[in-house]
């Protein structure tokens, strides 16, 4: 399957590529490459699953059915200047365990970036304690690629003009948008009266079949929840299932990368596999890494050998450094239905499970000195039941049970609807925040497991409060009760990026512009592991755009 001798790269190899990893930052690279006629292997530690595998069951997913199991893959994480379990602190940094990865389980909310995310330094200054830099590249190297994904992902939406939306070279999105609950108005409405601007979200989600994909089924269970019509854009259904399709494509899922092996000259020979059958070997002339963030700078670790003898690209020290996350909070509020006439009831009883809007009015921060701030979704809460339940049995200093607990249930979900805002920020890259090697715990195969130190840098949490004093404005003036807001500054552990910067000066750098290894011209990382700042916005959908810029680099010369 594709074997052939390549004058750069060594003797013969099993394959072109072989891509680490299938979600956002491996799977696009896998479907490029195989449409453009390279021999691909897609290695998946977990199993590929397809849309009627899938379900609404929340038991199912708070047990963590598509995650690696904590007794068998544990991670650690610092705390408090305390290493603990990372699973028995309450912390997950693995959202999807499966072909797809997490992208399985997004919501689907995307953002571009903007062009002042990718010169943070030049615009903005130094920050105290930190390690803001700009990117190598700017927003104009990245524009075609976020028009390419919005055709092949499918995205919904309308594109409205204003102050700040960022240049685009389509006019607008490829599918129409979804139906959206009629507060979608009074958002827009309150967001006038406080003097910003609501506009449309735009969702990888289709509004309309498309190809072997069905369209949304208005369900409302797309956060943490499979999709069972492929109305979804996961990586899997976009990329993987069409790559596989081209019979270039080999996939392997169940099948974990233990270590990439190097040779006596330094380069990588193959990789290490493991799978049901025991260990194995794959070779290629290129490797592609997209492990995500945490678990790809433990593979690069784990990778020693000659010329890299503290891990694969690591001769800096700089691998697992300045990691990221996303400074961001939430602010919520009530409807209560007797507080509102009957027309308006009326509204508020709609079951159309998206609101859709969004506000950029504080992605630069007025005052002095100036601050890069971010992005307002304004959303409805998850509809999984448990989840509410416990949230309000808990909610306070004690329990609440018996009669007090109906009564709360009955006013949640039967006399009041709720509103989420969901706020996004640069997270600060500084040296606390990083990703190292276990020294003492070792996973079931003998391996030494992640230690991730989340650690915040105190500008996280002033930009969080100024974006959710915002959303808890529109709240109140769309007449919203109980407005509340809390996580500021926090890690949201489904945004990771960062622990492999790329750069031009590979002194300060781990990958070079087109996501390369610096020092091992052969392997490329492709998942948000390359980013040196993560910008206001979630991030796949950038992911999804770098990719396909880095599986052109890696197809060059092939």
């Amino acid at each position: 399957m594709g074997r052939r001798a390549s004058p750069t790269y060594g003797p013969v190899k099993d394959f072109d590529v072989c891509v680490i990893g299938s979600g956002a930052g491996g799977a696009p690279v896998a479907w490029s490459l195989a449409r453009a006629g390279r021999s691909v292997v897609l290695l998946e530690r977990g199993p590929w699953l397809r849309d009627d595998d899938f379900d609404k069951d929340e038991l199912s997913h708070r047990r963590g059915a598509h995650h690696a199991k904590p007794a068998t893959d544990p991670q650690r994480v610092v705390l408090g200047g305390r290493v603990l379990d990372a699973a028995a602190a309450g912390w997950s940094f693995r959202n999807g365990n499966l072909v797809g990865g997490a992208t399985n389980f997004m919501s689907g909310y995307f953002h571009r970036m903007k062009p002042v995310d990718f010169r943070l330094r030049s615009e903005f200054g130094p920050i105290p304690g930190g390690d803001v830099v700009d990117w190598p590249i700017d927003y104009d190297a990245l524009e075609p690629w976020y028009a390419q994904v919005e055709q092949q992902v499918g995205l919904s939406g309308h594109v409205i003009a204003h102050p700040w939306a960022e240049p685009r070279s389509t006019a607008q999105l490829p599918l129409p948008p979804l139906a959206v609950h009629p507060l979608a108005g009074w958002v827009e409405a309150a967001a006038r009266d406080v003097g910003v601007t609501a506009f449309p979200i735009t969702r990888a989600v289709l509004s309309r079949p498309r190809g072997s994909r069905g369209a949304c089924d208005l369900s409302g269970y797309c956060a943490h929840y499979g999709c069972t019509t492929g109305a979804k854009g996961s990586a899997r259904a976009a990329f993987v299932e069409e790559a596989a399709a081209t019979g270039r494509c080999e996939v392997r899922a169940n099948t974990r990368a233990r270590r990439l092996v190097l040779g006596p000259d330094g380069r990588v020979d193959h990789v290490e596999t493991a799978s049901g059958s025991g260990l194995g070997r794959v070779s290629a002339r290129r490797y592609v890494i997209a492990c995500q963030p945490i678990e790809t700078a433990r593979l690069l670790l784990l990778s020693s050998g000659p010329g890299h003898p503290s891990g694969l690209g690591n001769t800096n020290g700089l691998v697992g450094r300045n990691l990221l996350f996303s400074a961001g909070g939430y602010a919520a509020a009530d409807f209560p239905y007797e507080l509102f006439d009957a027309a308006d009831q009326a509204l508020l009883r709609n079951p159309t499970p998206f609101l859709d809007r969004a506000i950029q009015d504080d992605y630069v921060l007025s005052g002095t000195p100036r601050r890069k701030g971010g992005t307002v979704d304004f959303i409805f809460p998850h509809p999984n039941p448990i989840a509410a339940s416990v949230a309000l049995a808990t909610h306070g200093e004690r329990l609440i049970f018996g009669v007090p607990l109906k009564r709360a249930l009955q006013q949640y979900f039967g006399r009041s609807t709720h509103v989420k805002a969901e706020c996004f920020a640069d997270w600060v890259p500084h040296p606390g925040c990083n990703v190292s090697l276990d020294p003492d715990v070792k996973d079931a195969e003998g391996l030494p497991v992640a230690r991730v130190s989340p650690a915040s840098h105190p500008r996280n949490r002033e930009v969080a409060l100024r974006l959710l004093e915002r959303a808890a404005a529109v709240l109140s003036a769309m007449r919203g009760s109980e407005v509340r807001i809390g996580g500021a500054g926090a890690a949201s552990t489904n945004l990771v990026a960062g622990g492999c910067r790329f750069g031009s000066d590979a002194e300060t750098s781990v990958l070079d512009p087109e996501c390369r290894l610096h020092r091992a011209p052969e392997v490329f990382v492709s998942d948000g592991s390359f980013m040196p700042t993560g910008g206001s916005v979630p991030y796949t959908f950038t992911l999804y755009a770098n990719a396909l810029r880095v599986a052109e680099a890696v197809g060059r010369g092939l």
